[in-house]
């Protein structure tokens, strides 16, 4: 179940709130080769398992930007705010790629609110969104998430 705020108001007062988490999702070899097929990236990294398994990683692994694309499913999962006219991606402020998401891994995202702004018509959020690896010490991806809530 996702953390709720009743309207975009309620992110001001909330800042270092954690958010929570999204379910797992397992990266199987057809969204990695979706996604190539999507970016026109069919690097042999991503897509060839028979070359990757003698690569660094001993098995494909997922582009860095589909494990960042991943935060736009993971987000609604763990944030909703109500009593909006819409709301908005207004971008990203930094990504990093701490570590590769191998084939068959399972990942999801966690967030805290990191700052939120009343901006004209609403509210500013930026979330922090970090991409853990089920097992692994590293996160795959840690994001500063910009959404604009309008009222």
């Amino acid at each position: 179940m996702p953390t709720v705020f009743d309207n975009p108001d309620a992110l001001l007062a909330a800042v270092g709130t954690d958010l929570g988490a999204s379910e797992w999702i397992t990266i199987e070899q057809d969204r990695i080769d979706g996604f190539a097929d999507a970016t026109g990236d069919h690097q042999w990294i991503h897509v060839d398992p028979v070359k990757a398994a003698e690569g660094p990683f001993g098995a494909p692994i997922a582009h860095g930007y589909l494990t960042l694309s991943l935060t736009n499913q993971f987000l609604p999962e763990i944030v909703r705010v109500d009593n909006v006219s819409m709301g908005i991606n207004y971008g990203v402020n930094k990504v990093r790629f701490p570590q590769p998401v191998v084939v068959g891994s399972k990942v999801r995202g966690t967030a805290v609110l990191a700052d939120a702004q009343e901006i004209n018509g609403g509210v500013q959020a930026v979330i922090t969104i970090t991409v853990e690896i089920e097992g692994a010490d590293k996160p795959a991806c840690i994001v500063e998430s910009v959404s604009r809530f309008l009222r």
